[in-house]
């Protein structure tokens, strides 16, 4: 299984706080509230055995948030395959060199969109993910574009936190 998620809601943007957008932090709320996403999503199959997150703070904190969700405390890997702009072919050719299980990607929108919707068909679906959401992609061999099935995209709204 591929996990794709979107990093959880973040501070707004602010060149006086935040010179430099890269190192834009999540809100505490915000964590709270990805807190309880996962506390419902752990109950059943999520469980990531890698995750692989944007180097931007952000993606950072909210892939922290995922790996201490699980029992199995999952390593965090930066790829800058997942800043702003995600390269696709550089994820799946990272994804696929992974025996460790399944798999999470923690990057930005509207690259998670795309992500999704390229690795389930042609790309030109509309899968919005809202801050926080996660979706999970099964693949009956690799990693490869076009042959995912999608088989839940969660969000806190849906969740009810």
């Amino acid at each position: 299984m591929l996990y794709i998620i979107r990093h959880a809601w973040a501070e707004d943007r602010d060149a006086t706080r935040w010179p430099d957008d890269e190192q834009r932090p999540l809100t505490n709320k915000g964590r709270k509230r990805f807190k309880k996403l996962l506390k419902k999503l752990t109950k059943g199959e999520f469980a990531p055995a890698i995750i692989a997150t944007s180097p931007l703070v952000r993606c950072q904190e909210t892939a922290e948030l995922v790996a201490q969700s699980l029992d199995n405390q999952p390593p965090i890997v930066e790829l800058d395959a997942l800043k702003p702009g995600s390269d696709l072919s550089a994820l799946v050719q990272w994804t696929a060199d992974r025996t460790e299980g399944d798999v999470a990607w923690v990057g930005h929108a509207p690259d998670v969109d795309r992500l999704a919707a390229q690795l389930i068909g042609d790309g030109q679906a509309a899968i919005p993910f809202a801050k926080g959401a996660i979706a999970a992609i099964f693949f009956d061999a690799a990693v490869t574009p076009a042959a995912g099935e999608l088989q839940w995209l969660a969000t806190a709204k849906l969740l009810g936190v």
